[in-house]
Formats: C-alpha cells, structure tokens, sequence
C-alpha cells in the first residue's frame, strides 16, 4: 500500500532528508519506497517561507511501470522539418512505434550550433539558418529550458518524463517551475539524437526544406536544399511533420505559394527588461532570500488598453543576440541550470493585434521585421542593441550612462531612443504597465532598470491550418506541428503537440 501526503511544510533551513522521517513516523517502519510528487514555495508571509510538499511512500519497494506501445510492421517514410520541442517529441513518439523517421534541420547540431551563436555573440558574422532560432533543440536551446506550462495537456507529464529519461534532472518531475538550463540541455539533445538514431531514425543538418511534390492530392516528397554547398536533392516521404519554429519566415512564404491553406494571427512585442537578480529576490523572498533559489516573477498589467505580460523569465541570466536575418536586431533571455549570474531578466510584452499591422497573411510577418530594422539601425547597424533605462524612457530622454544595472548582452549596446524602435501604441503601454507592476513587485520600476530592444519572436505571426486529422485542411499528409505553425507556445507545449501529432500519424497508419 502507498501512502500520500501533501501539504508537507519544510523550513528553508531544513534537509529534504526530514521528509524521510516523517514517512517513517507514519508508517512506524522502514521505507522502502518514497517519492516527491511536487515541490513549490510558499512565500506569502516573507518572514514565515514554506517549502511545501506532496509526496508517496510505502513500507514496500514500488515501480512505476514502463508503458510499452503498439509498433507498426511496415511503417511509412515521415520527414520531420525542424529538430526544436515539437520536432523532436514527435520524431521520439514515432520511433516509440515503429518508424524511422528522418529529421531534416536547417541549422547545425548542438555542439557546433553553440560554437556558432557564440562567435555571432561576439561580433563575428550572422550564420542566418544556424543561431539562436534555427539548429538543434530550436530556440529553447538557449532559452533555459524553462518546462512550466498554462497549458493542461494530458501529454505534458509524458514530455517532463521524456526529458528526464534523456537526462534532464529528475526533480523537473516534480517541480512547481520546471527548468533545466540551457547548459544541460546540450547533453539532453545528443542523448534524443543518439536514441533517434541507433533507433533507425536520421538526421539532415544544414539542410532547407524548399518544397514538397505531390502525388493523387498527398505527399510525395519533400524538396532540400543544402545550407553550406546550395546542393539540391529530393526525398520521397509519405507524410511530413511542419515543426517550423516561429522564425521561420522564408519557409512560411514557401508554403503559401503552394497552396497550403494559412491565416494572420496577433501577437506581442516588446524588450528585454534588466534588474539586478539580488534586487529582485529580496523583494520577492525579504530578508532571507541568499537561503532560496533566484527569484523569479510573473507579471501581468491592464493599466492600458493593451495587455502587457512578462515571459520568458530568466533568473541569473542574461539577455542574448537572436537574430536570424540579416538586418535585424532580435533580443531573447537565457539563463543557466546554476541561475546564478548578476542579473534577472524577462520578455516585457505588448499585445499587439491585426489592426496594427494589417490584415494580409504576412503583415505581421513584415511589421515584426520592420521593427527589428529599426533596432539594427538604432544600434548601429552591427547587431548591438537599442537600450534605455526606464527612467530616461518614462521622460522621453535619451539615456547617457547605466546605474546599479549594466546590460549583460553580449552583442554590445548603444543608447536609443525605444519609443522610436517599437511602435507608439507599444511605448505607451509599456510606459503604463511597468508602473502599474511596480505595485505587485517592488522595484520593478527602477529607474536604473535597463530596458533593450526588441523582443519580437513571442510567437509565430501565422498560423498553418489543419483538421482534426492533424493534417493540413489543403494538403493529406502534412502535418502542421508546433509553435511555429501556431499550436503551442513554449517548450512544454510544443513537445506535446509534437506527441500528439506522431500519435495521429500512428492512428492513420495503423487504420490502412
């Protein structure tokens, strides 16, 4: 018989050991088998902050059962386009049952992809199909690897066991806030890509998808280009997996010259907003927090009409080049498994809808690159970045030194006016909003917080149209997947909906 507690308090002082001696005091006898279900902090009262637990213990050795599932004897050839969450979940489901699919990836393999975006970091070129959108793992890569979700996909506990069987620490099993750093999700990646490959899976690195043929109204095969040699070639697959990403701009263009059915979707701007990580704990945890982990924040703002919201929280982080085309500045977050660095940085976004940009299926495709055009050009036109305090921001004045925050990007930084990058509606609600969280988290309105532009990758400005089939509604056999063809939004939700969609192909297949 397994026991469960919830509700289990810990001091932040106290040993997670103490948990093993309350399950001995209410089984009054040895434990054979104990597990922690969920661990989140509690700290409403900053003088009085909790750990608080769920967990499962019995007197008896307990396993949990390894699922095994149904293989198909003669599958179908299937090309996966894109190896980030959903890519690779789906390509990892598929060999679950019996394919060998093959995973065609514009940008390179982690280790060099990583060697890559740090020589672009540095000030050497843009690799414009290997960088911090495009290569192995996708741009959660260099995200953190940040796992929690508002989602409530029953697939969402099959993508943290996934990552853990693969490497990811265990306690992403039962964390309130998931993570695994961007360190260990290189090591993560290799062991998904060893099990896909001695599994009879493949890989084309370097590789553009730059077509498809057709064949009785489905697909016959997808057309490659190679990225390093411009080599073309052709491979004949019997269904596709679009795991795009939502940089993938030229490929979206592609797609609807082709007849694949597609629609405008609303999406947000914004910049990366900088405080000093210490500053932001002791404001979250009080006067304990060198006990707790770095703080993190989740904001929301109404104070305009214009939602504004922070994503992409990276505690001890820093704030990383992410362009993917010539021309154009993009800034993301990425922060470490440690969390440990000087400064906390997050996505501070604007809701921005169709009204703004247009109507047309690309529109905001266009404004999206219009903006980060504006950012190259503020920042002088070599990739650094337009940045501000939000002091100077708030009275119009064009900043002149950093305070108590200096800017941890990497690309280096050049004073500009924002409110001249991000469209008016933006800066005004920006210029509402960052007061307004400044009541809910003190200091967040630092005048010396340092504000860089732009954040302009929240999400795919498109969305790729499918059934329930999972299948394109114009095209059988291709199957949109992911936060680029606009099902997901995140690491977690995109893993999913890459499980989701090798079951359906599975489902399809086995019905023939």
């Amino acid at each position: 018989m397994i026991t469960r507690l919830d509700n289990v308090k810990l001091n932040i002082t106290d040993s997670e050991s103490k948990l093993l001696d309350i399950a001995r005091k209410n089984l009054k006898a040895d434990v054979k088998y104990f597990k922690i279900l969920k661990k989140s902090l509690d700290a409403r009262d900053k003088n009085n902050i909790r750990w608080v637990y769920s967990v499962e213990f019995s007197a008896h050795g307990a396993e949990e059962p390894c699922p095994q599932l149904e293989k198909l004897k003669t599958p179908p050839k299937v090309a996966v386009i894109g190896s980030g969450p959903s890519g690779l979940f789906c390509a990892v489901r598929l060999i679950e049952h019996g394919f060998a699919p093959v995973i065609i990836e514009r940008g390179e393999p982690v280790e060099a992809r990583a060697k890559t975006t740090q020589s672009f970091f540095c000030g050497g070129a843009l690799n414009t199909n290997s960088n911090v959108q495009f290569g192995e793992g996708g741009a959660g890569t260099f995200s953190d690897g940040k796992l929690n979700t508002q989602t409530h996909d029953g697939l969402n506990r099959d993508v943290l066991k996934i990552f853990q069987r693969f490497g990811a620490p265990e306690e992403i099993l039962y964390l309130n806030k998931p993570h695994i750093g961007s360190d260990k999700l290189f090591s993560v990646l290799q062991n998904i890509r060893k099990f896909i490959t001695d599994n009879g899976g493949g890989y084309l690195f370097n590789t553009i998808f730059c077509g498809f043929t057709k064949k009785d109204g489905k697909i016959a095969s997808v057309l490659l280009k190679n990225a390093v040699n411009g080599k073309e070639s052709e491979m004949s697959a019997d269904c596709v997996v679009a795991a795009l990403g939502h940089s993938s701009r030229d490929t979206f263009e592609m797609l609807a010259q082709n007849g694949i059915a597609m629609e405008p979707r609303d999406f947000a701007v914004g910049v990366r907003i900088e405080h000093l990580a210490e500053s932001i704990s002791l404001a979250q945890y009080g006067k304990n927090f060198r006990l707790l982990p770095t703080a993190d924040y989740k904001l929301v703002s109404h104070a305009h009409e214009r939602t504004v919201f922070t994503f992409c929280m990276c505690p001890g982080g820093v704030v990383i080049p992410a362009a993917s085309e010539e021309g154009g500045v993009v800034v993301n977050g990425m922060s470490l498994y440690a969390r440990n660095g000087k400064n906390s940085n997050s996505a501070l976004m604007v809701q921005m809808k169709k009204q703004d940009f247009g109507g047309g299926l690309f529109d905001g495709m266009n404004f999206q690159r219009e903006i980060e055009r504006r950012a190259y050009a503020y920042g002088g036109k070599n990739y650094k970045a337009p940045v501000q305090l939000y002091g100077d921001f708030a009275n119009d004045r064009i900043s002149s030194a950093f305070g108590e925050v200096e800017p941890t990007y990497a690309a280096g930084t050049e004073f500009a006016p924002l409110s001249e990058v991000l469209p008016k509606i933006a800066t005004d609600a920006l210029k509402a909003a960052i007061p307004d969280m400044d009541k809910r988290l003190k200091g967040f309105a630092s005048p010396y917080a340092v504000l860089t532009g732009v954040e302009t990758r929240f999400s795919s400005p498109v969305k790729i149209l499918r059934g329930e089939s999972g299948e394109s509604i114009t095209l059988n056999g291709f199957y949109p997947c992911g936060e680029g063809s606009g099902y997901s939004g995140g690491i977690t939700s995109s893993a999913a909906d890459g499980l989701a969609t090798a079951e359906k192909i599975f489902k399809k297949f086995k019905n023939h």
